[in-house]
């Protein structure tokens, strides 16, 4: 298979591509170019063509009124369609850290993330794309034929300069109103505003002391938003349009949308109404709100549309398209609570008719009268708003740019004169035999799909034009020079040897991060991504980023990383990158039992994987295979030996494993044979530490991890791990000053962080506390300001939440162990059977009911397995269980339980509990 090459863009030869707009389509249209191209290394030439100073406002997202929001949840507004959540991320990482997908953000704040989001894209992209801003209009486009039959554009610029162009994408957003409603004497009137998203336009509306009463003509979102920003006391805001109606309200808590039983495509108009009433009612009755049916109806509306005849559709625009776009397009929450104080206040109310006339009056206000189903009305009013939103129909647009294609046949209008036709986003002209490299997206293709102007259609419609324009452009491989593709006879490869699909610099990184990953050392993730700047569509090296972020806590944005892999493995990968890639995917995005299925068959496959390998065996760094039977791993390490021979990693791992056996002599053998091959091995000291431990050796231990982390091990990844193990061999000796010395010097919040204090650090404090070890205050306080909220109460593995657990109650955070304890019941199955009890035995441990406790605990200790990690990490539920059954003067089980772990460890600490139960 041939692989990329890095590629600069310059020369005569570059190739260009024309977006018109840097709205929000324009803005989402150039980000997925700009990353495809990255990852296809296609270099080209971007111009963005749009007068405006910022791209990815557009009007809709350049108010700076805090009070207009999103009426799309910000859960939904991605800029990518496999990745849903990037948005509440990103928001989350701009100055709102608590905000969920369902709250809906301020849109200035989206265009904020658009901008940022086009920026970022524009930047990975350097040297394969090349991007060219122009601020001013297109004003014109013409196609002309090469010889060679490539067709090329010229458009116009409004500044008076052309530009040539291979493919050509506009994203001119809605048509502009044309305010063909208004009366003739209104229109040239100064206190007519037919633009109130003009900078400006509502200044006069807006200077103090003005209080005259405001018309708006059209009762939509539009009017939502200007009713607001004109909203003061004294003044009453009028809203008229045909249906009288302003927009519904999102519920406050919504409900999942819920599909219709009845299939509605190729029904009559008749039957469609009666089948979607039935399917509301059915809704109602079963959820009590119909907002999930009409939800519902969102993934088939576009297949609905194209089903209906030419007077079907005409038909329902008329007869029902208000009623549709009223309960479709709703506002937030907040927004609607605004506007009923409004209406309750009488500074809002609305009129169902039409603006039948309007005179000047001496002091320059308006006299208006409207026609209404009561008859005509006249108010006296400072100011008519155009609010009437947008216009459908570009047949008769007075766009210059538009206006030039449709007359020239280069575009054609769509059903009902709205918008343009196209073949999936491609124009169609009048001559069917030419075929222009000419896109559209969003509003211009509303005839076609009656929905397409809300970011979760515009997004995906994005995707797919990228992939049209940069289909032909693309090659198996491009060399630096851009030229032709060479034949390459040979690929890189990783550590284990299995083949790359990416060029020898991003391979080299990608083994550095590896190798790093391998040995349990600092600076993988910096590694990996070095690996994927070097190569965007370099899909093993995203996988890697998704899985160290999700497993070690890496910081890494792993839903991103791994939405690049799977976008990356779809065009270009081998079988095994497409394996591994799934594997992740399903560790992730699955319940653990499919992630278990999907690495243990890439593993039969193959074998000498040491990366997979490493993610399947519970040692360090990784949660391992949900092993409930304590085999699973055991059975992998020893089918893998012959792809590995007596290679220190694999020895390494063997070694963990022969500890978990309770083979700790040739556990010991194992591990030392490992450090010898290579001194730096994490793994192979790690079940070295395992095995004094478990063999009550707690001198040796203590001393040989003290002497590791003083050298070979000064670049390790988990000196936290290693030194919690130091420490428990202190505990042990019952040497409570090297305990708590330990603890300032190697584990105490700022120096360590995330999860690696959660699981370190924090357990180590409540260890000490059962033990006695720790006199006063205990300080997990500040462990829990380390960990994010999400980690602390919605952990995405059992083996976190058993840590963050065990850091609740040593906190005495019952609320909190609670809201850990709901989480786990809706989780996956380990954390359901596991967490969630252990939950409510730790919340009887702070509520003192002892005995229920001890009794909650008892039941857990077998299914404990499930939840990965090392005995000695699980240890931690029996030392609660110990102090829960002294509290609840069950002494004889506590000691019985003492008796049974001293006989297979030693531990002074034991001994001395045991003696003091037995007097």
């Amino acid at each position: 298979m041939a692989s990329p090459e890095p590629c600069s863009t310059s020369g005569p030869g570059t190739r260009t591509v024309a977006v018109v707009g840097a709205g929000a389509s324009g803005a989402l249209v150039a980000i997925q170019l700009c990353e495809t191209a990255a990852r296809r290394r296609v270099p080209f030439e971007l111009l963005l063509i749009d007068p405006a100073p910022e791209a990815g406002r557009g009007i809709a997202y350049s108010t700076s009124d805090p009070r207009h929001r999103l009426n799309v949840a910000a859960g939904k507004m991605s800029c990518y369609p496999d990745d849903p959540g990037h948005f509440v991320r990103w928001l989350c990482h701009h100055g709102e850290p608590g905000v969920r997908s369902g709250d809906f953000a301020e849109r200035y704040r989206y265009g904020a993330y658009l901008a940022d989001t086009l920026g970022r894209a524009i930047m990975a992209a350097q040297g394969v794309v090349a991007v060219r801003r122009l601020r001013t209009r297109a004003t014109g486009c013409h196609w002309t034929t090469l010889p060679g039959g490539d067709p090329r554009a010229r458009l116009e610029l409004a500044d008076g300069r052309t530009v040539e162009a291979h493919r050509v994408v506009l994203a001119t957003g809605p048509s502009r109103a044309t305010a063909d409603w208004a009366p003739e004497d209104l229109r040239g009137n100064d206190r007519f505003i037919a633009d109130p998203w003009a900078p400006g336009a509502l200044d006069a509306a807006l200077q103090d002391g003005r209080k005259e009463d405001v018309l708006l003509v059209g009762t939509g979102l539009t009017s939502v938003d200007i009713a607001m920003t004109l909203d003061r006391p004294g003044r009453t805001v009028h809203g008229v349009s045909r249906g009288g109606r302003l927009p519904q309200a999102h519920a406050v808590d919504p409900l999942p949308a819920a599909m219709c039983e009845t299939p509605l495509h190729g029904l009559s108009l008749a039957a469609l109404r009666a089948a979607v009433r039935r399917h509301i009612g059915r809704v109602m009755r079963t959820h009590g709100d119909w907002r999930p049916a009409v939800d519902g109806l969102r993934p088939v509306t576009a297949g609905i549309w194209a089903s209906m005849s030419t007077a079907e559709r005409a038909e329902f625009v008329e007869r029902d398209g208000s009623l549709w776009n009223t309960h479709r397009h709703r506002m937030s929450p907040a927004t609607a609570e605004a506007v009923g104080r409004m209406r309750r206040t009488r500074r809002m109310r609305t009129h169902q008719g039409r603006l039948a006339a309007a005179s000047a009056r001496p002091d320059g206000s308006l006299t208006v009268t409207l026609t209404t189903a009561d008859g005509p009305r006249t108010l006296p009013v400072g100011w008519v708003v155009d609010c009437t939103g947008p216009g459908s129909r570009l047949s008769g647009t007075a766009d210059p740019l538009w206006r030039s294609l449709l007359d020239r046949g280069a575009a054609m209008p769509g059903p009902l004169g709205m918008g343009v036709a196209t073949d999936h986003g491609r124009l169609r002209g009048a001559d069917a035999t030419t075929a222009r490299p000419l896109w559209t997206l969003g509003a211009p293709r509303r005839g076609e799909l009656w929905e397409t102007t809300a970011i979760p259609e515009i997004r995906a419609q994005a995707a797919t034009i990228a992939e049209a324009v940069l289909d032909p452009w693309t090659a198996p491989a491009l060399p630096a020079t851009g030229g032709p593709a060479r034949r390459r006879t040979r690929r890189p490869v990783d550590t284990s040897g299995l083949p790359l699909s990416t060029h020898a610099a991003a391979a080299t990184a990608y083994r550095l991060g590896v190798d790093r990953l391998l040995k349990v050392r600092t600076g993988a993730a910096q590694a990996l991504r070095r690996s994927v700047a070097l190569d965007p569509g370099f899909a093993l090296g995203h996988a890697t980023l998704a899985l160290i972020g999700h497993e070690c806590g890496a910081d890494v944005d792993v839903p991103r990383a791994l939405a690049d892999a799977r976008r990356a493995v779809r065009e270009r990968a081998d079988d095994h990158e497409r394996s591994f890639v799934d594997v992740v995917s399903r560790r992730v995005l699955h319940p653990p039992a499919d992630g278990d299925t999907a690495l243990l068959r890439h593993l039969e496959e193959y074998p000498g994987d040491a990366l997979a390998l490493a993610a399947a065996v519970p040692t360090i760094a990784f949660s391992g295979l949900r092993d409930l039977d304590g085999t699973t791993a055991l059975r992998v390490v020893e089918h893998t030996a012959p792809a590995h021979g007596e290679g220190w990693f694999h020895t390494s791992l063997l070694a963990f494993m022969r500890q978990e056996q309770g083979r700790y002599d040739e556990a010991g053998a194992l591990a030392e044979r490992a450090l010898a091959a290579e001194p730096a091995s994490g793994h192979a000291m790690h079940a070295l530490a395992h095995v004094h431990y478990e063999s009550g050796d707690h001198r040796a231990g203590r001393d040989r991890l003290e002497r590791w982390l003083a050298h070979q091990g000064r670049g390790g990844t988990h000196r936290a791990h290693f030194s919690w193990h130091a420490a428990l061999h202190e505990l042990a000796l019952e040497d409570t000053a090297a305990v708590r010395r330990r603890w300032a010097e190697q584990l105490s919040p700022g120096k360590v962080y995330g999860v690696r204090a959660l699981v370190d650090s924090g357990s180590l404090l409540w260890r000490a506390r059962l033990a006695g070890a720790w006199r006063g205050p205990l300080p997990i306080g500040d462990v829990l300001d380390t960990a994010p909220a999400d980690v602390l109460e919605r952990p995405a593995t059992a083996f976190v939440a058993l840590h963050s657990a065990i850091a609740l109650t040593a906190a005495d955070d019952l609320p909190g162990l609670r809201r850990l304890g709901a989480h786990a019941r809706r989780a996956d199955e380990v954390q359901r059977r596991v967490i969630a009890p252990l939950c409510a035995a730790f919340e009887d441990i702070l509520e003192e009911r002892w005995k229920d406790a001890a009794r909650g605990l008892e039941r857990l200790l077998p299914r404990l397995p499930g939840v990965g990690g090392s005995a000695a990490q699980r240890e931690i539920v029996e030392e609660a269980l110990l102090y829960a059954l002294v509290s609840a003067g069950r002494s004889e089980a506590a000691r019985n339980r003492l008796a049974e772990r001293l006989d297979r460890r030693s531990s002074p600490h034991d001994r001395r509990r045991l003696t003091a139960l037995s007097a």
